[in-house]
């Protein structure tokens, strides 16, 4: 009897797999979360660490030329301590685990984008690379919907512990900064100070997004400029440590974050929080977006 032999199109099937297979990266071990507090070579050094883990760039680029980083999974304490200055009792101390990394907005969205998507600008502000301001909630929501159908990606606007996270890059301090801010770092009422820190220029209106030095993470004006809308309802921070917030699955108010050029610099602390009914606009309130990762 013959040996049975395979035939000649199941072999080359399996010399493909098998290619295939010798081919194909295969993704390193699993990295460390950046559990905070860290430095900011560390912030940088974890993005790259995540990027090659994923397979991923650390920035990424739209069809809108929107630029997006990588936010790598980690662990943060949100909230503020008691000692410090404009502590506010809302901003109650908890650690806070996010598992899932995400690409954010290296700036908020400028009007030229908004009106590319939705075809209108409803700013007060005008300027195409000045962020749109006076919009609602949900037209807020409603650009991302529709840059993702445009992109075939998911849009949506960052979570409140997303957004602190990112803000963060690490630091426990009031500002990404340090212990104080100065207005060659953000878009402030400089006639006011933080801390025994400098007073400076009050501009008066927004800015260009990104003229100041971005945080460890690479991201432009989490402080100050205008106040960005985030996904949450509003509700009172746990008091235990937890995982993936999302806020409450209802709610009259909608969370806001950053402070705005309006505003004297306390308010534009990390931890500041904010809120109001989702109908409402105002011509500092803007927002910017997170990319999901496919």
């Amino acid at each position: 009897m013959q040996p049975i032999r395979p035939a000649a199109t199941s072999v080359s099937l399996w010399a493909f797999v098998l290619v295939s297979a010798v081919a194909r990266p295969v993704p390193a071990d699993e990295p460390p979360p950046a559990v905070a507090p860290f430095a900011a070579a560390a912030a940088k050094a974890h993005q790259e660490a995540w990027a090659k883990h994923l397979q991923q760039p650390v920035q990424i680029t739209n069809s809108l030329g929107m630029k997006f980083r990588l936010i790598p999974p980690g662990s943060f304490t949100m909230g503020s301590p008691a000692d410090e200055e404009w502590h506010r009792e809302e901003e109650v101390l908890h650690r806070v685990t996010l598992t899932k990394p995400y690409y954010l907005a290296v700036t908020e969205v400028t009007q030229g984008q908004y009106q590319a998507v939705m075809g209108e600008n409803p700013s007060f502000c005008l300027g195409d690379t000045l962020p749109v301001d006076t919009v609602t909630w949900a037209q807020a929501a409603e650009f991302c919907k529709k840059l993702g159908d445009k992109d075939h990606a998911k849009y949506r606007l960052p979570r409140e512990a997303e957004w602190e996270y990112a803000c963060r890059a690490g630091t426990t301090t009031p500002f990404h900064t340090g212990k104080t801010i100065n207005t060659d770092q953000a878009n402030y009422d400089g006639n006011y100070n933080y801390a025994g820190g400098p007073k400076g220029v009050f501009r008066e209106a927004a800015c260009a997004v990104g003229q100041f030095s971005p945080n460890a993470w690479g991201i432009h004006d989490m402080h100050g400029n205008v106040w960005e809308w985030c996904a949450d309802w509003y509700a009172e921070y746990p008091q235990a440590e937890v995982r993936d917030p999302q806020g409450p699955a209802a709610g009259d108010c909608r969370v806001f974050r950053g402070g705005c050029w309006i505003n004297f610099p306390a308010v534009c602390r990390s931890a500041n929080r904010a809120n109001v009914v989702p109908e409402s606009w105002h011509f500092h309130l803007g927002f910017r977006v997170v990319r999901e990762l496919p």
